[in-house]
């Protein structure tokens, strides 16, 4: 009776274990299906798709289990030591030229580019300055402030030119200008003229005195009051003239064509996208690890961090791994589970048949014992 409880135990147990999964399909007599076909779990697969996906979200591929291994301190430092590598060893310290970056972005023969719309631009304005300056008289077009310091300097100018005017007058240029005027008007007068030189005796007495005279005119208050308003009505007849009479012969074209040329030459810009970008940033490495690589990773975790149980809604894990429980075949779901519990499920068929041993042994003894009585 032993024996014979011990094989009946261990083989429903492993009949039972063999029952989970065969048979993988629905076996039928005509049209009647035989009972506990197919399988437990081939029968309840959709059912086990279902359940192993919640499972998966909502125990194993959590948020917090994605934060507590990704969204670290540890993993942002070796992000951004990643990040800043590549960085330095792909753009900072490339050899690649900035025309080779330009077309790189699909961005060709820039220099070409840039030198037309220079030349445009310097174009653009000197029209702009032609049309504005030769619009208006000159008190319209130059700004107040210029006319007003130059009309300050009036004085100036007035002290200036009775200043040159004194010196003149002393030196020998001036001397020998006033020497022939006198000659070429007393000559003029004739026969009055030859009595005037006469009564004066030597020329360069008639000079001196006329030298003289010409410093005390100069050296007169009145004078400088002359000069200065004769200065100041010619400023006022200047500042209403236009600007057209005062420059309009003026040659634009030539100051466009030495503008443009002088700034295509200080711009060069051919040789200068011919530079890689450490030439124009040498310490481009050093200010992105302070200021850009730290942020950058920052503001990524932090996004990540935001939308991370979002994102994991929207990728459906539950759904994938319906889908692909449901694509398995019975067989592969077989070996999945006998792999993981193989050792286990034999336990149980050995476990089954030492129970249906022990009740055995039992049944023995009591069939033993009633027989004696």
């Amino acid at each position: 009776m032993a024996v014979i409880g011990a094989v009946i135990g261990g083989f429903t147990n492993h009949l039972a274990i063999k029952m989970l999964f065969r048979p993988h399909t629905a076996k039928y007599i005509g049209n009647w299906r035989v009972p506990f076909t197919p399988g437990l779990i081939p029968k309840r697969r959709d059912e086990l798709a279902v359940q192993l996906g919640r499972t998966v979200t909502n125990y194993l591929l959590t948020p917090d289990t994605f934060r507590k291994r990704l969204l670290t301190p540890e993993m942002a430092a070796k992000a951004e030591q990643f990040i800043q590598s590549r960085l330095e060893k792909e753009v900072l310290h490339s050899e690649r030229t900035l025309t080779q970056w330009l077309e790189l972005a699909g961005v060709s023969d820039l220099d070409v580019t840039v030198e037309r719309r220079a030349g445009e631009l310097i174009d653009s304005k000197i029209l702009a300055a032609k049309a504005a300056m030769l619009s208006g008289t000159v008190e319209e077009t130059v700004p107040e402030k210029w006319l007003l310091q130059a009309e300050a300097h009036i004085p100036t100018v007035t002290s200036y030119v009775l200043a040159k005017g004194d010196q003149f007058v002393d030196s020998f240029e001036g001397k020998v200008m006033f020497q022939r005027l006198i000659t070429d008007f007393l000559e003029s007068k004739g026969t009055l003229g030859g009595m005037v030189k006469m009564f004066f005796g030597d020329s360069n007495s008639l000079v001196e005195k006329v030298q003289r005279e010409a410093k005390k005119f100069i050296a007169a208050p009145g004078t400088t009051e002359l000069i200065e308003k004769m200065l100041q009505t010619e400023w006022d007849k200047l500042k209403q003239r236009p600007m057209e009479e005062l420059a309009g012969g003026f040659d634009w074209d030539g100051l466009g064509n030495s503008l443009r040329t002088y700034l295509l030459k200080e711009l060069d810009v051919k040789n200068r996208l011919e530079q890689p970008l450490v030439h124009y940033w040498p310490t481009g490495a050093e200010w992105t690890a302070t200021h850009l690589t730290p942020q950058v990773v920052e503001f990524a975790f932090a996004q990540a961090e935001k939308q991370l149980e979002h994102s994991l809604k929207r990728l459906k894990l539950d759904q994938i791994v319906k889908e692909q429980v449901d694509t398995f075949p019975v067989a592969v779901l077989e070996d999945l589970v006998l792999g993981i519990s193989k050792r286990e499920f034999k336990m149980i068929t050995v476990l089954g048949a030492a129970l249906g041993g022990m009740i055995g042994i039992v049944q023995g003894l009591i069939v033993y014992f009633t027989n004696l009585t």
